[in-house]
């Protein structure tokens, strides 16, 4: 019973049928025929959270895309694309629930794979899900009698190991399928496969807590220059708004301790072959503190994380003009 995973019809430019940041650590295996020059990347997540979306970006992107692959499959396509010499480095396994089995058969496959793999797990609220399902008039692959929910929530049960272990875990609740493939393309695109590409993402606390975030920082403590009349209709972006904040006690000496501490943390993700990463600054609304710190925070890991290794940075603001 197909899902609508596999094409965008929502009218409103949303991830329509299928949708998306970041779990455990990568396993990578060094044994067995295939050699490390092969990589697996398995796309795995709820139905109707965006599989497709990330398959058909992959493929653009030059990786050797299989769909619907069964988990028994994984040992001997990973050995079949070490045997083309190279010529298939990089192999992306999209794999969705077939079957009540699905979770074990799965990570009992994962261990068997011996060349370096990463799992990404696509989510979405159930709210989303619920109305991409209601839009394409489909019904959930475990629905069975119930409701899409039940479907839903039947999924999230069985995947909620695998979810744990992924890699990557990327919600697509608040994404289009255009944002969903930039946030592929940043992670997948290109050649330097153990790069890091960490975001600072600025927020306010008001509009809730960004579910894909690995690190939330809460700079709360900062006075709110909210209450400054001449700064309330300014942002984190405008100079006097960065002085003030800058200027208090304790936020230079924040940033400089928190950067510092990120550096073993960004020197481990390198190391266990992450690729993606998110470090959330939280104030109350997303437009003041939290936006001079972000921007201030990246100049900071710019200077600290020079070199051929050092992490992609990207900044981006989610609530900045939403008040």
């Amino acid at each position: 019973m197909s899902a609508p995973d596999d094409a965008i019809h929502e009218p409103d430019d949303r991830l329509g049928d299928h949708p998306g940041e970041v779990g455990a650590d990568a396993a990578a295996g060094t044994g067995g025929a295939a050699p490390q020059s092969t990589e697996l990347l398995v796309i795995t997540g709820l139905s109707g959270a965006g599989r497709s979306t990330v398959a058909h970006v992959l493929e653009d992107l030059g990786w050797y895309v299989v769909d619907n692959l069964p988990p028994q499959m994984l040992t001997p396509l990973a050995q079949l694309a070490a045997q083309a010499g190279g010529a298939v480095p990089k192999v992306a396994v999209v794999l969705d629930v077939r079957g009540r089995g699905f979770s074990t058969d799965l990570a009992a496959a994962l261990a068997e794979v011996r060349v370096r793999r990463s799992t990404v797990f696509l989510e979405a609220s159930d709210a989303v899900l619920v109305r991409r399902f209601e839009s394409v008039r489909r019904p959930h692959p475990l629905q069975e009698e119930g409701r899409i929910l039940d479907g839903i929530e039947a999924e999230r049960e069985l995947l909620r190991d695998l979810r744990a272990s992924a890699d990557v875990v990327i919600d697509t609740s608040d994404l289009n399928v255009h944002q969903l493939a930039a946030e592929v393309t940043r992670a997948f695109g290109e050649d330097e496969v153990t790069r890091l590409r960490l975001t600072l993402l600025s927020f306010g606390f008001k509009y809730g807590l960004p579910t894909d975030a690995d690190h939330v920082v809460d700079v709360r403590f900062l006075p709110n220059p909210h209450w400054v009349p001449e700064l309330r209709p300014l942002t984190g972006r405008d100079a006097p708004v960065s002085d003030y904040v800058l200027g208090q006690d304790g936020a230079e000496e924040f940033l400089d301790r928190y950067a510092a501490a990120l550096q073993p943390v960004i020197a481990g993700y390198q190391r266990e072959h992450r690729r993606y990463a998110t470090v959330a600054i939280g104030c109350t609304g997303g437009k003041h503190r939290s936006v001079a710190m972000t921007l201030a925070l990246a100049e900071r890991l710019a200077r600290l994380g020079g070199g051929e290794g050092a992490p992609v940075l990207r900044v981006t603001h989610r609530d900045l003009g939403r008040e």
